[in-house]
């Protein structure tokens, strides 16, 4: 039985390898290796990595591909993405060049709008709370002044503070609900730290307030934290064009392509089974973007799921419609994310990525993340009501397996042109490699 370790996060990355190596896998040398493997060979983007995170002992490496032609407001980007997940990249590239000669992306954005809270708990008369939060109002803006000094200069900070009487839903619970404009930061710790100060204010003023009995004087902090669900926080990416000039070339008409995308996106619309995959195509697309330009896509996640069951049950963050002879596919989606503060400044491939996509402000990468979210349902789609998902989705994935199989390079091509012809399952990529490696 293996016994627990004291101090671990306090060892050298080599004692915490050496550890782990002995305790926990077959061949500690092997392991060691592997781990080297990938380590930057500069000393000092080495250590910028380690110290992104706790107890680091290598780097995981994701892909960092391109995605071109994409037409947004009439400019045009190439979007880095760092995924994993084979035909994304490529199904994002092809909704991209097939929107290029049709007009392109247009983008809205509804609001930009954070929140944050401080939930508490307070026995006593909910209208004293009330007259209470009247008075400090004042006092809890300015003891934030000095935080929010800077973002106030760059057009941001506090654009709200309310008390939430929550009892029905839980015995004396109350919240300050708070709102924030952060600009170009996504605003975690700047939203945090006025939190924090905020629930301090709370409490201490709470005690000198005449007309609290000692039992309502005795306000309990629960927690100070920003929330992910940001439904104010919303950009809007749209395509359109002419029924007739929709034709892709593996649809039968125009008009009846437009009415099975429609159809596909009122299936996810009331089918939450069919909803969840459905968004987790949009989120392929996102997430990519998002992780490549240093932002939070776990956040980005959460909240993007919370908006899709805002009106009670789970549904399309997608939606299309025909009218007047026109197709239309938009997305609405909440999206607080930033660029600047974070990895952003610290990362090397981060700041390569929001080079790539001319350096743009927060509003404008918000824009861009929705177009790769649309493009990619868009594309997956598509695929479903007409090809099928799997047709393109195993060419791309083809050459995962022929790796796993330990293919050499040679057979690789030959197996690649043998599949651009014939349907590669996992099942028909090993057939057809055996036969090959056997010479049958």
């Amino acid at each position: 039985m293996i016994a627990p370790i004291e101090g671990f996060s306090k060892l050298s990355k080599e004692a915490k390898i050496s550890w782990i190596a002995k305790h926990y896998t077959h061949n500690s040398e092997q392991t060691l290796e592997l781990l080297q493997q990938y380590w930057n060979k500069d000393a000092q983007l080495q250590k910028l990595h380690d110290e992104f995170i706790e107890n680091t002992i290598t780097n995981f490496y994701l892909p960092f591909g391109i995605a071109p032609n994409f037409l947004i407001n009439d400019r045009l980007y190439a979007i880095p993405m760092a995924i994993e997940e084979s035909s994304v990249v490529a199904a994002a590239s092809k909704a991209a060049k097939f929107w290029l000669s049709r007009g392109g992306f247009k983008t809205t954005i509804l609001g930009t709008e954070k929140v944050g809270q401080v939930h508490f708990m307070y026995t006593g008369d909910a209208e004293k709370l009330a007259q209470f939060f009247s008075a400090l109002k004042p006092q809890l803006l300015a003891n934030v002044a000095s935080i929010t000094k800077n973002m106030e200069k760059r057009g941001g900070g506090i654009s709200g503070i309310e008390l939430r009487n929550k009892t029905a839903e839980l015995e004396n619970y109350y919240q300050l609900h708070c709102t924030f404009e952060t600009m170009n930061a996504m605003g975690a710790n700047f939203i945090n730290s006025c939190l924090e100060v905020f629930a301090k204010t709370l409490k201490a003023e709470a005690q000198n307030y005449p007309a609290f009995t000692d039992q309502e004087k005795d306000i309990e902090i629960v927690m100070s934290i920003l929330s992910n669900n940001v439904p104010n926080c919303v950009v809007r990416a749209e395509v359109s064009c002419a029924v007739n000039d929709l034709k892709p070339q593996d649809a039968a008409s125009s008009l009846e392509f437009a009415k099975k995308m429609v159809r596909a996106v009122n299936i996810a619309k009331v089918e939450p089974f069919r909803a969840v995959t459905h968004n987790k195509g949009i989120m392929n697309g996102i997430d990519a973007v998002v992780l490549a330009t240093g932002n939070d896509f776990r956040a980005i996640e959460a909240g993007a799921h919370a908006y899709a069951s805002k009106d009670g049950k789970y549904t399309s963050l997608t939606h299309a419609s025909i009218e007047d002879d026109q197709f239309k596919f938009w997305i609405e989606i909440p999206l607080a994310i930033g660029t600047v503060g974070g990895l952003t400044n610290l990362h090397p491939l981060v700041k390569v990525a929001l080079e790539i996509l001319q350096n743009p402000t927060a509003k404008e990468l918000m824009e861009i993340v929705a177009v790769a979210g649309l493009a990619q349902n868009f594309a997956a789609v598509k695929s479903l009501v007409t090809t099928g998902i799997q047709q393109g989705h195993m060419k791309m994935h083809l050459l995962n397996i022929l790796n796993q199989l330990g293919a050499t390079e040679a057979e690789k091509q030959t197996l690649v042109n043998h599949f651009k012809k014939n349907t590669a399952s996992h099942s028909a990529v090993v057939t057809a490699f055996e036969a090959l490696r056997n010479n049958v």
